[in-house]
């Protein structure tokens, strides 16, 4: 390859993977409707499961705290906080629906060096008690697969996680994937 090849393929590779959205994986269930008005609200993250986490990752994963509110009846402002020893970090995105129920885009340029749209999908929940989401991310290097465990409670039932795990199992994660917050003592002490 000479040097006005890669030249040419470094200055149109970013515009190419940004007209690149990520699918859903074929095979998972889908939702018929989608209440907006019953998700927004508070939801804890119990659960993480990642295709980029490793064993090393555990130990920077810290309870945190996922806020959903409604702007305009349509898009959701998300606002995440999470405890780091005194500080509290928080961090905030728009999500934008899709035709598909429960299903929205996340525009991440500027957020992240090389992140573009982020497909996320809610595969399953009651409104009241868990959310299992799916987040499909495409940077300028790899394709990162998120699913996320929501609960509106500390705790869920033993069958909500085996969910989760069975979720994550279609989408070939290993245990070395998994990453769950240590909620001894629940002392969550940001307010975002």
């Amino acid at each position: 390859m000479g040097p006005w090849w890669a030249l040419w393929l470094i200055l149109t590779l970013p515009q190419i993977l940004e007209g690149q959205k990520p699918t859903m994986p074929p095979g998972l269930p889908q939702m018929t409707s989608f209440q907006s008005n019953q998700f927004q609200g508070e939801w804890f993250v119990l659960g993480l499961a990642d295709n980029a986490f490793k064993k090393e990752h555990r130990a920077l994963l810290s309870f945190f705290i996922t806020l959903f509110k409604l702007k305009g009846n349509s898009e959701f402002q998300v606002t995440n906080s999470m405890t780091r020893g005194k500080r509290c970090n928080t961090w905030s995105y728009t999500l934008t629906p899709t035709a598909k129920p429960g299903q929205f885009t996340r525009d991440n340029r500027g957020s992240e060096p090389g992140a573009y749209k982020e497909s996320i999908q809610v595969v399953d929940t009651d409104y009241v008690n868990f959310a299992l989401v799916l987040s499909l991310r495409q940077t300028s290097s790899q394709s990162i697969t998120r699913v996320s465990l929501l609960g509106r409670h500390w705790r869920l039932p033993h069958k909500t996680i085996d969910m989760f795990i069975c979720l994550t199992r279609t989408l070939n994660f290993t245990k070395d994937n998994f990453l769950f917050p240590d909620l001894s003592g629940n002392g969550f002490a940001c307010t975002g």
